[in-house]
């Protein structure tokens, strides 16, 4: 079992920047991938981000060039940032452990 808890949500105006977090409580050295996926009200989950375990990238045609994600190993955290942010970002993110533990999801709202 693998817990994973979000922070780093919050409320910005468009343009602005955020960085979530996603704390895991065992080791991520090993694992696959990390990834983090975004659901607005009434839409389906959707994928926002992944990494692996060699550190490759994969990212939405939405969020790329303006979202970057990142791990540190040695804290067991995934980070997303997003910058430039639109307010069709806004969303409840979830980070994932290899599409097999989620978080409880963290919340983003851009204003216009």
């Amino acid at each position: 079992q693998v817990q994973l808890v979000e922070s780093g949500g919050g409320l910005v105006q468009a343009g602005g920047s955020l960085r979530l977090s996603c704390a895991a409580s065992r080791s991520i050295f090993s694992i696959s991938y990390m990834g983090w996926y975004r659901q607005a009200p009434g839409k389906q989950r959707d994928l926002v981000a992944t990494i692996t375990g060699g550190g490759t990238t994969n990212y939405a045609d939405s969020v790329k060039g303006r979202f970057a994600i990142s791990r540190d190993d040695a804290k067991n955290t995934v980070y997303l940032q997003m910058n430039s942010l639109k307010p069709e970002d806004s969303a409840v993110y979830y980070c994932t452990y290899a599409n097999i533990y989620w978080g409880q999801g963290t919340q983003v709202t851009v204003s216009s």
